[in-house]
């Protein structure tokens, strides 16, 4: 029988065979392992999900036919508790989101049909953790806005805390009021993983002066490049400015700023406007879209898309511009920080002024 040795001893790394194809192995084995923790978490929490969703499903049920007071969910939870010493998740608030969270998706028979079954929780809802479920349906205003803040979140992997943040800067209006003619210009489903790209308003309030021409802004923003990428959004890849189209008749046209999708796989042109939108505009941007697609698109990108991005916009008269027009075109508005006029500021009062009067309060205040 063989003696085994069970004093400590250091593993020489040196001793093991090394190399390209052990490197291999070992990143295969990783990443394995990887996956697997991630099928088992999604695993737990779908069953930990459809649990509260039938939880939630029972409770709506009976709560309201037996009449029961407030005090049933005291009595539910400490039950609960009960049978199940150590486990979390039997709280009365815990149990109360439940209910609200499965009457929340059945309030109607349009949205039983969009979730396909009145009684069975979605397979998605088990890709996000149920707090991130109440963080969605207790802040949503529509069940079309939760399911949105859902695919948001499994597509980007958003924490907890930026999907809170995003649900605070709006992030399903704005996607909702930038107008385009992808349905119509785009095949399904790329016409709707590109309109989930754009929004309206674009926040600009990080630049720091009063904007009166386009030059102007596209300094600001090619200057705050980084700013302007967050607030794009995921995915956008800065390709540049002002890169001049040279037509063999000598004629010459610069597009205000190019970017790359990376998600998506398609140049985007982005036109800046410091007036509201006019017809004008989409011809020209419709110009621009052909010039990238001729130019610069290779064979694997998707068709190049058109943001033109102004001041305001009439609905009405962006989507009749875009009758006859060949390229995808998106238009959207921006937003700036304001600034009082110079004719304002003289009327408030100065500096040593509002010093002044608080030296009187406090005077005044002293007595």
């Amino acid at each position: 029988m063989a003696k085994t040795n069970n004093k400590p001893t250091f593993v020489k790394r040196e001793t093991i065979i090394a190399g390209k194809v052990y490197a291999q192995l070992l990143n295969t084995l990783k990443e394995r392992f990887r996956r697997s923790q991630i099928k088992a978490a999604v695993k737990v929490n779908t069953s930990m999900l459809e649990y509260y969703w039938f939880l939630g499903r029972d409770i709506s049920r009976l709560h309201e036919a037996a009449k029961w007071g407030s005090a049933f969910f005291d009595c539910l939870s400490l039950d609960l508790k009960t049978a199940f010493p150590g486990q979390t998740g039997f709280s009365v608030t815990n149990i109360k989101y439940a209910k609200r969270w499965y009457e929340f998706y059945n309030q109607s028979d349009t949205i039983r049909q969009q979730l396909v079954d009145e009684f069975e929780m979605p397979a998605d809802f088990g890709m996000i953790p149920w707090g991130h479920h109440i963080e969605i349906f207790t802040r949503s205003k529509s069940v079309s806005e939760a399911l949105f803040y859902i695919e948001e979140t499994i597509r980007n992997s958003w924490s907890r805390a930026t999907l809170g943040a995003e649900i605070d800067d709006n992030l399903y209006g704005k996607q909702s009021h930038a107008i385009t003619n992808f349905d119509e210009k785009l095949p399904a489903p790329y016409s709707g993983l590109a309109k989930a790209i754009l929004k309206s308003p674009y926040n600009f309030r990080f630049i720091d002066r009063k904007i009166t021409t386009e030059r102007q802004l596209e300094d600001e923003l090619a200057s705050n490049i980084t700013r302007f990428l967050l607030e794009l959004g995921q995915g956008f890849a800065y390709v540049g400015r002002q890169i001049e189209l040279k037509m063999p008749g000598g004629q010459t046209f610069i597009p205000d700023m190019i970017f790359y999708h990376t998600r998506i796989k398609s140049y985007i042109v982005c036109e800046l406007k410091v007036v509201p939108f006019i017809p004008d505009f989409a011809g020209k941007l419709n110009f621009y879209v052909s010039a990238v697609d001729e130019l610069m698109k290779q064979s694997d990108d998707n068709p190049t898309i058109g943001l033109l991005i102004c001041k305001s916009k009439d609905d009405t008269v962006v989507e009749w511009s875009f009758r006859g027009m060949n390229q995808p075109l998106g238009v959207a508005e921006y937003q700036l920080k304001e600034f009082i006029s110079e004719k304002a500021a003289k009327l408030l009062p100065s500096e040593a002024e509002l010093q002044n009067i608080i030296d009187t309060y406090d005077e005044v205040s002293d007595y």
